[in-house]
């Protein structure tokens, strides 16, 4: 059975910067209860606590961060980026631990963002990029998705399932 990878935000984890969760989903329910889910928070696997200050990556690109080029900082300059690479790393270790092709990872997180992220001017703006988390997964060929793609999830799912 394909295992897969899930921010433990989006399980109702109050894990976010601001202690806050997202879900439950009655899909994730469903793979929880089928024993699919590995969960992790990165930001809280690379030792920040919750809650923590909101942080954002300056253009939004997670990839940037990975190869040195950009910071993490909090909304205090405070520059969180070894954090985020350390549970970025982590991830992927659970990724290849069980061989999980599929993450379902919280959307515009500076971490998981699949799609688009905030610009790191904290004022609401988005810009096309990905979390650090999502960038390092998509490296290793992990195809990430967000809860807003749940039925695009589940249709890649049932494929692998099917073989």
């Amino acid at each position: 059975m394909q295992k897969i990878l899930v921010s433990r935000c989006l399980l109702g984890h109050r894990v976010r910067y601001d202690g806050g969760a997202h879900g439950p989903f009655d899909l994730l329910q469903q793979w929880l209860d089928e024993g699919r889910v590995v969960a992790l928070c990165p930001e809280v696997a690379g030792g920040l606590p919750t809650p923590r200050p909101p942080a954002e990556i300056p253009g939004g690109r997670g990839s940037a961060v990975l190869d040195g080029q950009l910071p993490v900082l909090t909304i205090d300059g405070e520059d969180v980026t070894a954090a985020f690479v350390d549970g970025a790393e982590q991830a992927l270790a659970l990724v290849r631990e069980h061989g999980i092709a599929l993450a379902l990872l919280k959307a515009r997180s500076p971490s998981c963002g699949n799609l688009e992220n905030y610009d790191g001017s904290f004022s609401g703006a988005r810009v096309a990029g990905e979390g650090v988390t999502a960038a390092l997964l998509k490296r290793a060929g992990v195809k990430v998705f967000n809860e807003e793609q749940l039925l695009e999830m589940a249709q890649a799912l049932a494929e692998l399932d099917a073989g």
